[in-house]
């Protein structure tokens, strides 16, 4: 028995038909965007603690974050403009 009464012979055919459903790419993609999602949110729990232990950060620590926040969203953009590319040449 697998997880929750499911055999591990069934999960492996769940797994083959979301790749056939969704493609590698995509799927690759998505675990990428997840991977950012933590950590971004590990950086800001991490940022908001420090801001309760030492007071307000100072502004040229704000500018820099905000700055690779930004930097971070372009290149996701830049992903999903690439992504829709693919999808309209196919």
């Amino acid at each position: 028995m697998g997880i929750g009464g499911i055999s591990v012979g069934s999960l492996l055919l769940i797994l083959v038909i979301v790749l056939l459903v969704f493609g590698t790419k995509k799927l690759r993609n998505v675990g990428s965007d997840l991977g950012g999602a933590i950590k971004g949110f590990r950086s800001a729990m991490k940022d908001g603690e420090s801001e309760k232990g030492e007071g307000s950060e100072e502004d040229g620590e704000e500018a820099a974050r905000l700055k690779k926040d930004q930097s971070t969203a372009q290149a996701t953009q830049a992903e999903q403009q690439e992504q829709n590319r693919d999808r309209s040449s196919s």
